[in-house]
Parts: C-alpha cells; structure tokens; sequence
C-alpha cells in the first residue's frame, strides 16, 4: 500500500514538473518512482503479480484523482466519485480473494 501512495506521489509530481522543466518536482518524481517500483518489486514477493499489480495501479490511480479533485486541478462529480469508489472497491476485492495455487505442471 505504501507503494501505491507512492505511485500517486510520482504521478502528480510528472505532472507538475511541466514537462521536466521544474528541479523540485522533477526530483519528487524520480524519488517517489524509484521507491514506489522498489516498494511493488517487494510486495510481488509474497503477493501474486496479477493482485499486486492491480492494487499498486488501482490504489495509485484513484489517490491521484482523489489528490486532484482536493487540490481543485480536477473537477469533483458524483461520476468521478462513484468510479473511484467502484476502483477501490475492485482493490478491496483483489485484497479479498485468496488466490488458488498454481497447478503443478506434472500432475
């Protein structure tokens, strides 16, 4: 999880780097990336990649929009809330589900 806040950190630091061109959130950026790859990298440890993947993409995408629509960079609609919602929910779901173990190839 820490990684997906890490993600949402990233993301909105490219954005405000206008294009690389800002030194503060371009190192934001290289830093948060960095971390947050390495953070997903330990989780897929213990965690199947397909799950891990989709909590680390889910959770960043919907922090980030969530972070936008506080900061007034995005607009807040019922819409827009009710599919961040139904995102977390999938994660929630992901989180959930006790993944099957893989079928042994010889059997």
């Amino acid at each position: 999880m820490i990684s997906a806040v890490l993600e949402a950190v990233w993301a909105t630091a490219l954005g405000e780097s206008d294009g690389f061109t800002r030194p503060v959130p371009v190192v934001v950026f290289l830093v948060g990336v960095t971390l947050s790859m390495l953070g997903l990298g330990y989780a897929m440890r213990e965690i199947p990649i397909g799950t891990a993947y989709a909590v680390w993409t889910g959770t960043g995408a919907a922090l980030t929009v969530a972070y936008a629509m506080v900061t007034g960079a995005e607009p807040v609609t019922f819409l827009r809330i009710l599919f961040i919602a139904g995102i977390v929910g999938a994660v929630i779901g992901l989180k959930l589900v006790k993944p099957k173990p893989p079928v042994d190839a010889a059997d």
